[in-house]
């Protein structure tokens, strides 16, 4: 009886069997109909969750960089805290730090230090991550181990080793130099020249670094189809026409992924070469972020300070735009 009255209620147009629940309801406009309404309220609904992330953003970081730039105008010193006194310079601040030739001095430094720092990383993580990729499974576990432990240690912790390292008096670097025949070695003092120094700080960066490029790397050679492989072995491709043809294309969008992340994360070190020498010896190996710290709270001009951090993060704004429009154009070039 009930199916009857289904078929009379659907009326002829609905065959044999169609019953009234497996008509499509009609969109009415609510938003929870297959409508226009509907599917608008579904595509919004990403951008909802990702809400909160935003709001947490702009909190976090949006607000701390518009106090920093409302603060680069002023004039900030210990009188003007004690005495809750504000002081405007307008853009003085700014034309100081754009007049000294030792700004400019740092700005070339940081960007040379970063372009080392970035290759050596890049370079040297991408031949662990390789070697992952073929070692055994409990090679590979030993390796994974150390890599891990080396990313987990604190930056402080690991600057403390270093200069225990490279100590010298009783360093161990100095010890093992003048025990394989460099004699002259046993006492060399690594932080007291400009080149020594960053070399140190070079090498500590790099080691903390591969870490996190040689691991996702390997992670992405995992998403290569192994009959790739098998198809340019069968057209007789060797290692290296292998690499070139099936693992490199594949990989290149995480090199320029991870290549970028690196320059951020170089280009703003600040603890490993604080804590190693605090810039030293004479200021030779200071880079923009320690230059804006010793400038402000090292000197008690914090609008000073603070007009270095802004130009420090438009430099970086734009060496960043550089490497994004370098890395478009050429996808526009391979399409």
């Amino acid at each position: 009886m009930s199916v009857q009255t289904e078929r009379t209620d659907t009326g002829q147009a609905a065959g044999p069997g169609v019953r009234k629940t497996d008509v499509p309801p009609p969109a009415d406009g609510t938003g929870t109909g297959p409508g226009p309404a509907g599917r608008r309220g579904g595509a919004s609904a990403p951008y909802l969750l990702l809400l909160p992330a935003l709001l947490a953003t702009v909190i976090l970081l949006g607000w701390p960089l518009i106090k920093n730039g409302i603060l680069s105008f002023q004039n900030l010193n210990p009188r003007q805290l004690i005495l809750h006194l504000t002081e405007w310079r307008g853009i003085d601040n700014y034309t100081d730090v754009l007049s000294s030739p030792d700004f400019w001095k740092v700005v070339q430094r940081t960007v040379v230090f970063t372009a080392v720092n970035v290759v050596l990383v890049m370079l040297l993580g991408t031949l662990v991550g390789l070697l992952l990729a073929r070692l055994g499974k409990r090679m590979r576990l030993v390796l994974l181990l150390g890599l891990v432990l080396a990313w987990a240690m604190p930056v402080i912790a690991a600057t403390t080793v270093y200069q225990w390292l490279f100590a010298q008096r009783f360093g161990v670097v100095n010890w093992l130099l003048a025990k394989a025949g460099w004699s002259s070695m046993a006492d060399y003092n690594w932080f007291g020249s400009q080149l020594s120094t960053f070399s140190v700080i070079t090498l500590l960066i790099v080691w903390q670094s591969i870490p996190f490029v040689a691991i996702n790397l390997y992670a992405a050679t995992t998403t290569i189809p192994k009959e790739l492989y098998e198809a340019a072995s069968i057209d007789g491709a060797g290692t290296w026409k292998s690499f070139t043809s099936v693992t490199f294309p594949f990989l290149r969008p995480f090199l320029w992924a991870t290549t970028f992340l690196e320059v951020i994360w170089v280009f703003k070190a600040f603890p490993q070469i604080f804590a190693i020498n605090k810039g030293g010896p004479d200021r030779l190996t200071e880079t923009l972020p320690i230059y804006a710290f010793v400038e402000g709270p090292g000197n008690q001009h914090y609008g000073m300070g603070a007009a270095i951090s802004f130009l420090t993060i438009l430099i970086l704004l734009a060496l960043t735009a550089y490497y994004l429009r370098t890395v478009l154009k050429q996808e526009e070039d391979e399409l």
